[in-house]
């Protein structure tokens, strides 16, 4: 199984170019070749530096610029530096730029008009650029939704929630550093349960920053998993969900690397979920299935459906918590794929959870919960609503004249003769009274609710 495997991860943002490595950059850099790392510039010997790194070692990678801090006598030839230096094939970054409010070694006009330049050069080379930010997020906002063209990272991210949600909104990748493991940084942490999974990274920011476990002593990459332990905690997945998110995110963002094969079966915590099919009756507001079909990490744009044997095999020996029928798509669409496969799941002692939108007896035109008896041992459903208005509008059914009644005796059914029934529903940020579902779902329904965070698929 997934806790078997070796975890690889990718540090977003370290410094290994900083003199306090100069005694033992040998002995680090072998002891993490293994991870991809970012190191990234905070004036222009260390930018040379970082570039430097990232000739020698294959694992590593370079960002160029001038800390907020140091940009009160930056020149025009400075900045010159810089798009040259940027312009280098192992220099997949521009940065660390931003704003400083808290040490205001700057003026907030000479920061100001660095990242301007910073960013100038990012859209000229069509490179990510990172943000520094601290206690200026209400003044660098405006100025990233006026000039950031390429997307990037807010790095060691120190706000909450709603800031989150705006550097999304922006593009913007939200990296958490050793400070979210500090007993106080409960803020942190909030934030860190919100990001979507395709906006989340992970850095060091060594030598600072040292996780709770060697807080005050020098950082580096190596303890990237201390960081990376407390982000599953909040966000309630595994390690190796975390690893494998901020690992695919970097090769995204920084090496314009995509996955290159879609996966028939997937782990998510130690639930084994199948990719049955990525066709759905639903065209749900709140969910990427067409345009990214990626969840937690996992690229499941397969170019044709899985037979049972394919899935079968996919699936081998391992033996996880559970094996959810589900796809990006709606499963009983396929449901003799779904029977075969529960079959044979519940034949070698598994559990069997299907993921639905409850409209498989619409779809099949009969009651298709007898023939789930016995197979299923859990079934989700996606309800979303109280109330077919709102169903329509938001999961913008092929069949709007019935299915959100569908949805509903199918819950029924599945009540009465299944041993577990959850109706489920995305918290979205507008637009539905959660309250009036969980009522509908507990009270008229008589099931189990379940909440759904927006933009967390998995």
């Amino acid at each position: 199984m997934e806790k078997d495997r070796a975890i690889l991860f990718a540090d977003s943002h370290a410094h290994l170019n900083n003199p306090d490595f100069a005694a033992d950059l040998g002995e680090v850099a072998e002891a993490v070749r293994d991870m991809l790392v970012l190191n990234v510039a905070y004036d222009l010997d260390s930018a040379q530096k970082a570039i430097l790194l990232a000739e020698k070692y294959p694992n590593m990678y370079a960002a160029v610029g001038v800390h907020p801090n140091d940009v009160e006598k930056i020149t025009d030839a400075d900045f010159g530096r810089i798009a040259e230096m940027a312009k280098h094939p192992r220099v997949v970054a521009i940065g660390e730029t931003g704003l400083d409010y808290f040490r205001n070694r700057s003026s907030v006009e000479a920061q100001k008009n660095s990242l301007h330049r910073h960013l100038r050069i990012a859209a000229d080379v069509g490179k990510p650029v990172i943000i520094h930010c601290r206690d200026a997020f209400a003044d660098i906002l405006p100025i990233l939704r006026e000039e950031a063209k390429t997307g990037g990272v807010l790095h060691c991210f120190s706000e909450g929630p709603a800031e989150v949600r705006e550097g999304v909104r922006l593009g913007f990748h939200i990296s958490f550093a050793g400070n979210v493991t500090y007993p106080k940084a409960e803020k942190l942490r909030e934030a860190a349960k919100v990001v979507p999974p395709e906006y989340l990274m992970v850095e060091t920011d060594c030598p600072y920053l040292a996780p709770q476990s060697v807080r005050g002593k020098r950082n580096d990459p190596r303890n990237i998993p201390e960081t990376a332990k407390t982000l599953a905690q909040v966000r309630g997945v595994s390690l190796h969900d975390i690893a494998r998110v901020t690992t695919r995110n970097f090769e995204k963002l920084f090496l314009r690397k995509m996955p290159q094969e879609a996966e028939i079966v997937y782990m998510i915590r130690n639930s084994l979920y199948v990719n049955i099919t990525r066709d759905c009756t639903n065209d749900c507001a709140f969910c990427p299935r067409l345009e990214n079909p990626i969840v937690q990490g996992h690229y499941l744009g397969v170019e044709k459906e899985p037979s049972v044997a394919e899935i079968i095999v996919a699936i081998g020996d391992r033996r996880p918590d559970e094996v959810v029928l589900c796809g990006f798509g709606e499963p009983t669409m396929r449901l003799d794929v779904v029977k075969e496969v529960a079959s044979a799941m519940r034949r070698i002692g598994l559990k069997v959870r299907l993921n639905t939108n409850g409209q498989g007896s619409l779809i099949n035109k009969r009651d298709i919960v007898p023939e789930l008896a016995g197979l299923v041992d859990t079934v989700s459903v996606s309800l979303n609503a109280a109330d077919v208005e709102t169903y329509n509008r938001i999961c913008r059914p092929a069949d709007a004249a019935n299915a959100f009644d569908a949805v509903c005796r199918f819950i029924v059914r599945a009540r009465e003769l299944l041993p577990e029934t959850i109706a489920t529903a995305v918290d979205l940020p507008r637009g539905v009274d959660i309250p009036a579902v969980k009522r509908f779902a507990e009270e008229t329904l008589k099931v189990k609710f379940r909440l759904r965070a927006y933009d967390m698929v998995g």
